[in-house]
């Protein structure tokens, strides 16, 4: 399907995303890159590796209990986003905020990526609060509803076709690199039958 093909049959893709998680950041960079060479329609919606993972003894994303509540920070604001201002905005903001807590390590730049997406700097007050945790929460089972608990982040689902775990990119690709996976998901995911291939991940790469 080339792109004038691709706008007049423009598919919804709903995307899960943890945004502590740097290599869900680099698959929407392709996600990013598949909505200008398939024309497809993202709907950003925000899960939760903090609530994955605690019923385990141990957090494999903070095995040493050190971040705590800050790990669920990101996640509240990006939930106050979407609520307050749209999917379209939520998606400015977690490219802002990619930029800053992923590329650049800047791990306090929560508002400055409220800024540079044009978003008003008193979201960032529910991010240690519990304010929007139900909301966080709902999100969260909702994507996990449509492939099982024992997967992670991102989590994609193609209106009208089926739902996976990831795909896990990186560097992500770009042009029409980016279109052929984005076709290979869609066939993966129209497939009951299909559940997992894998192999190791490589150097995480932002591009």
């Amino acid at each position: 399907m080339n792109v004038r093909d691709s706008e007049r049959h423009r598919v919804n893709v709903d995307f899960w995303f943890d945004p502590v998680c740097p290599y869900t950041w680099v698959t929407s960079r392709w996600l990013r890159e598949v909505e200008s060479v398939r024309g497809i329609a993202v709907r950003w919606r925000v899960m939760s590796l903090a609530a994955l993972n605690e019923a385990r003894d141990v957090d494999p994303e903070d095995p040493e209990g050190l971040y705590g509540e800050y790990m669920k920070a990101h996640g509240r604001v990006c939930a106050a986003v979407r609520e307050q201002h749209g999917n379209e905005a939520l998606g400015r903001y977690f490219d802002a905020l990619g930029v800053h807590i992923h590329a650049r390590q800047d791990w306090s730049g929560m508002g400055a990526a409220l800024a540079d997406a044009g978003l008003p700097a008193a979201l960032e007050s529910v991010a240690m609060t519990a304010e929007y945790d139900a909301v966080v929460r709902a999100s969260h089972e909702a994507g996990v509803a449509l492939v099982g608990d024992d997967v992670g982040t991102p989590v994609l689902s193609v209106e009208g076709v089926g739902a996976l775990f990831g795909p896990v990119v990186s560097p992500a690709p770009r042009g029409e690199a980016a279109g052929r996976l984005w076709d290979g998901v869609v066939l993966m995911a129209g497939v009951a039958e299909f559940h997992e291939f894998r192999r190791s991940y490589g150097e995480l790469d932002f591009g």
